[in-house]
């Protein structure tokens, strides 16, 4: 390998690696109260303001004092958090990656990686297949937690790849509780046409979700209006996804 490939992958290795030894530092480190895939719909039929308002809402609200509190009073103390956009069936991509969440230089760091990240995709809608990525990850993870969640967001239902209650079924079984945070896209659904089927299918989105994407005990979907309240109704989330819900079967195999 020439001098020149070699400084290339040295570099790239060394900016991955301060998120991503945080959850590889010690042992006990590495237990945490939940292990939380962050799912976001990059889809084409988020515009590039509607993807603004989502990326900032992450963000603000990981560095929320909410959630920190919920993070801080928890049985561990800790959380870990890895952020996936996702779009169509092959389009599924680790933004940033597995890292330990115990304070507020943690989550600022986390946040700060996720905001300088250039948007992953502009592509068609597969809710399954990101579902499949994000069930890969939990199970990859160097961390051991008490509970493991893909918490899913998106604007519409899916139109490629496989059926996303399988891969719900898959997840579950796995291990994993999947949430969901259904976005009523205003904008698209006033264009009319297959835009406005998509984002506001029968009976709602939230429905739609309760229908295909969420499952696990205690799984539930947040319904939001517009892009503008994504980062209110993300810190509620994550409080919730925090503070409750039982020991998953991933957790107990990964004790022992």
């Amino acid at each position: 390998m020439c001098l020149s490939r070699i400084g290339v992958v040295f570099a790239m290795l060394v900016t991955i690696a301060p998120v991503g030894d945080l959850a590889r530092a010690h042992g006990t480190d590495r237990v945490v109260d939940a292990a939380i895939v962050l799912a976001a719909d990059v889809s084409r039929s988020i515009n590039d303001d509607e993807f603004d308002l989502q990326r900032r809402g992450y963000a603000g609200a990981i560095t929320s004092a909410q959630v920190m509190d919920a993070i801080k009073t928890g049985g561990h103390g800790a959380v870990a958090l890895c952020f996936v956009e996702w779009a169509g069936e092959a389009e599924q991509k680790v933004v940033v990656e597995w890292a330990v969440i115990r304070n507020d230089a943690d989550a600022r760091r986390f946040a700060d990686a996720l905001l300088a990240a250039p948007r992953s995709y502009l592509g068609r809608t597969a809710i399954g297949s990101a579902i499949d990525f994000a069930s890969g990850l939990n199970a990859e993870s160097a961390v051991r937690a008490d509970r493991h969640v893909i918490d899913v967001s998106g604007d519409g239902t899916s139109n490629q790849g496989r059926a996303v209650a399988d891969a719900r079924d898959e997840a579950v079984k796995a291990g994993a509780v999947i949430n969901g945070l259904s976005i009523y896209n205003q904008r698209a659904a006033a264009n009319g046409g297959y835009l406005a089927l998509h984002t506001n299918p029968p009976g709602g989105l939230a429905k739609y979700y309760r229908d295909n994407v969420i499952g696990g005990p205690g799984a539930f979907v947040l319904p939001i209006d517009d892009f503008g309240s994504f980062g209110d109704a993300m810190v509620h989330k994550l409080v919730q996804e925090i503070s409750e819900g039982a020991p998953s079967p991933l957790a107990a195999r990964q004790t022992r």
